[in-house]
């Protein structure tokens, strides 16, 4: 799956290695409503296309998901600064 690495040099590797970096610090540093958003960007950066669509949970399990990851933030990250700010929408 990932033979495409196997023909980089070592400065194709460090500047692949570098987007990546770049990519994951811009997950880790979302913050308010983008922690819990789909991040196609992200798994863009894999070499291989997909076409695979995720599944949707149905509203009341999602929610449900919504509040234990939520939860779940309380728990790993008591201290962290809380916000009232709503989701400003898409604008559809």
């Amino acid at each position: 799956m990932d033979s495409d690495l196997d023909g980089m040099s070592r400065e194709q590797l460090v500047a692949e290695v570098v987007r990546l970096r770049n990519a994951i610090r811009a997950h880790r540093d979302s913050s308010g409503h983008a922690l819990c958003w789909y991040h196609p960007d992200l798994w863009s950066l894999l070499p291989e296309q997909s076409t695979a669509r995720p599944v949707v949970p149905e509203w009341p399990v999602f929610l449900r998901g919504c509040i234990r990851y939520r939860q779940s933030l309380d728990e790993q990250l008591a201290d962290a600064p809380r916000s009232s700010v709503e989701y400003p929408g898409d604008g559809a």
